[in-house]
């Protein structure tokens, strides 16, 4: 018996057309397998209505064809029942699929499909809004927030918001419980990572597993202008979390508190929240199709990242003792200009 196949297409995902998607699926599809169907989405929130519907007609896969957020409206209507996420990733940034390894090309990535591999993954929930991918605040919230406003999607759009916003942004003051007590820190952001990535190959959590029952959460200091090429270098080169300017530590549950009111996302998509936000972690709750070729070790850095990373971390002695001995003259300086009455 054939295994019935959803194609869910945001016609609005990304910056390219996708006319020819439909006539790529009917040439690729396996049809021995799958009886398949194509809907297009036509207004926000119309993909979950459509995966939901799939699911009461005991549809064995919905594939979600967009970036982030359709996978997120798709996913979000399949959580803890027995139909399946596919995705041909069309979107700007497309962290989920980059993270499974599903390729970028639309013929490649429903070679996968046929595959059928479906594995049992975990999800996370911010403020009761699931997410499959990262949710945050801060910085990364505030940026998806000027990246909606400005209505063009696309890497060249969010990189003109980063550029025009980074050096404005205000760091801000979290408390974070979780079960080993209250940690207090100031923080550029807060990156929760059920997955390694943002997007575009951009490693938030580059240890991130979406298999492991835990949420890798990741704080971000207040840094200067000197190191942002650095760490903007380290998070394409998957060694974020060897730079001093990064906390990291895993857990299934944690309740940050916040001085005000702000923005916070979930896979890219910004809302407003409370001073409290509470996010958790559901082990093994959607079913997934995988690239079974995947491997972990291919989110790894390489032998050269990871002397990059090394060389990034020298630096940051060198300039960390520049700074202490800067801040001893200085002090000796007060001391000789006191003792002189100066």
């Amino acid at each position: 018996m054939k295994t019935k196949i959803l194609f869910i297409m945001n016609p609005k995902s990304g910056v390219g057309s996708k006319e020819s998607i439909p006539e790529l699926i009917d040439k690729n599809i396996d049809k021995e397998l799958f009886d398949y169907q194509i809907a297009n989405t036509e207004y926000a929130g119309h993909a979950t209505e459509l995966a939901k519907q799939a699911v009461e007609d005991k549809v064995g896969i919905v594939v979600a064809v967009g970036g982030d957020g359709t996978v997120n409206e798709v996913g979000k209507a399949l959580i803890n029942t027995d139909t399946a996420i596919g995705i041909i990733p069309t979107g700007s940034g497309n962290g989920l699929a980059r993270h499974l390894a599903i390729p970028m090309n639309v013929k490649k990535s429903l070679q996968i499909l046929n595959q059928a591999c479906i594995h049992k993954l975990d999800y996370g929930i911010i403020n009761g809004i699931p997410f499959f991918c990262t949710c945050g605040m801060g910085f990364d919230a505030f940026i998806s927030m000027k990246f909606a406003e400005a209505g063009k999607r696309g890497v060249v759009t969010y990189v003109q918001k980063v550029l025009e916003e980074g050096l404005k942004y205000e760091p801000q003051t979290y408390d974070i419980e979780d079960n080993e007590g209250v940690h207090h820190y100031k923080a550029f952001l807060i990156s929760v990572a059920n997955a390694s990535q943002y997007g575009n190959n951009a490693y938030i959590a580059p240890q991130a597993s979406m298999s492991d029952g835990l949420l890798d959460i990741i704080i971000m200091e207040p840094f200067d202008i000197i190191d942002a090429p650095q760490v903007a270098i380290e998070m394409f080169n998957k060694t974020l979390d060897k730079n001093s300017k990064i906390k990291t530590f895993k857990a299934k549950r944690i309740h940050i508190h916040r001085k005000e009111e702000g923005v916070i996302h979930y896979d890219g998509d910004p809302i407003m929240a409370g001073k409290d936000v509470e996010i958790k972690l559901v082990s093994k709750g959607i079913k997934v199709v995988v690239n079974p070729s995947d491997h972990k070790d291919q989110r790894k850095p390489n032998i050269l990242q990871t002397s990059f990373s090394e060389l990034f971390s020298n630096i940051d002695l060198i300039r960390c003792n520049i700074n202490k001995q800067s801040r001893k003259v200085q002090a000796l300086n007060k001391t000789i200009l006191r003792k002189l009455n100066i």
